[in-house]
């Protein structure tokens, strides 16, 4: 059986192949992934953002993020957060993704 810290890094994984349309960059790298908890049961809770409430990708964004958790190996359930509390700003972007977009 896995431990809860395998299957979070696994879902951490799958999280770095989600992508903004608009951005080159992937949204954990964004900082619109405030939170991955795993238990060793495989219950998994992502608490997420997006860069505005008026984000294109608003309605697809989470249900895609959900659905790839979904499908990592030892996933039991997934509950998905979508908070606006902090709200997003550039500043939690990684350093890797502030050099992807010329903001270094």
């Amino acid at each position: 059986m896995d431990s809860a810290e395998e299957i979070k890094q696994r879902v951490v994984d799958m999280i770095h192949t989600v992508y903004d349309p608009e951005i080159p960059v992937d949204i954990y790298e964004l900082g619109l992934i405030y939170e991955v908890e795993s238990d060793y049961s495989g219950e998994v809770r992502i608490v997420m953002t997006l860069t505005s409430p008026m984000c294109p990708v608003a309605e697809t964004l989470p249900p895609e993020v959900e659905a790839k958790a979904r499908a990592v190996e030892g996933v039991t359930d997934v509950m998905l957060d979508l908070v606006w509390e902090p709200p997003w700003s550039p500043s939690m972007m990684s350093d890797a993704a502030k050099l992807e977009l010329g903001m270094e």
